[in-house]
């Protein structure tokens, strides 16, 4: 969804907010067909990140055909291969300090750009659309050492069922462990008609046949008994630090808690490294 709402963080009374519902409901009543069009264009559009950020020296290009449309795909170094993932409204670029690291390493990192972001194409991002990309780049490998995902991108890989995750460690970084209820609780909060996000969500659960409410990141996690490590900041604004303090108590999870970093500059940092290098270990 938009990153205006998505990342929307203000609580109790707002008047812009009261509008929101007043004029989104009207439009929906007056316009049903035009509002849902409407709808799809917010709630499921990213904002393409643009950063201007140096490309590590030997970086490979490739787009790949994917039930979502051609896909971007970034690879660098040689060896085992770790499968990187954004988050909504992120981009592989995002990946480049750490996808040096693991070239170092002795390991490939094979990130890419999800539908709708970067370099992709898609005119629309959602989560079954993220997983339908994913698995699809999967399948074009032979084999995988492991994966590594941000926000979004952490339920992402926890959704998949693609055979080649099987026994293999997950680096989740600032994941987004509670995405039906985050999701649901960010768009009650930006004001914006409930009735239409149901049915945006809706249509988008029958075209992948993919119920919104089977969404379970965490649940998931529970059942992945491969070692599993969580780079996570407390002072998170994005993606809540506590269902990640939650999801250590497993055993076979652990959790790097930092502070300072934010959602976002955790991805360039010493302690993401480190947890990296803890797993490969």
């Amino acid at each position: 969804m938009s990153s205006k709402i998505y990342f929307a963080q203000s609580k109790g009374f707002n008047f812009r907010r009261a509008m929101v519902g007043v004029t989104t409901r009207l439009h929906h009543t007056l316009a049903p067909q035009h509002a849902r069009k409407m709808a799809r264009k917010l709630l499921l559009t990213p904002e393409r990140m643009s950063r201007n950020v140096a490309e590590p020296a030997g970086l490979q290009r490739r787009k790949v055909d994917t039930p979502e449309g051609k896909m971007m795909t970034y690879q660098l170094g040689e060896g085992p291969t770790w499968v990187l993932g954004h988050g909504w409204s992120g981009s592989a670029s995002q990946f480049y300090v750490l996808m040096e690291h693991i070239a170092a390493s002795g390991y490939t990192a094979l990130a890419f750009d999800n539908p709708a972001h970067g370099e992709s194409e898609g005119k629309f991002g959602h989560l079954p659309g993220f997983v339908n990309a994913f698995d699809s780049i999967l399948d074009q490998q032979g084999c995988i050492a492991g994966v590594i995902a941000h926000s979004m991108g952490g339920a992402m890989v926890l959704e998949s069922r693609h055979p080649l995750l099987k026994n293999k460690p997950i680096l989740l970084v600032a994941p987004v462990l509670n995405y039906t209820e985050n999701l649901v609780d960010t768009v009650q909060r930006s004001g914006y008609s409930m009735k239409l996000f149901n049915e945006v969500v809706g249509e988008i659960a029958e075209t992948y046949q993919y119920p919104f409410d089977a969404i379970n990141p965490m649940g998931q996690l529970e059942s992945h008994l491969e070692s599993a490590v969580i780079v996570h900041d407390k002072g998170d604004r994005f993606a809540h630090f506590q269902h990640s303090e939650r999801a250590s108590r497993l055993e076979h999870v652990q959790l790097i808690a930092t502070e300072g970093l934010g959602h976002g500059r955790i991805l360039q940092s010493a302690p993401l490294r480190e947890a990296f290098d803890a797993l490969i270990s």
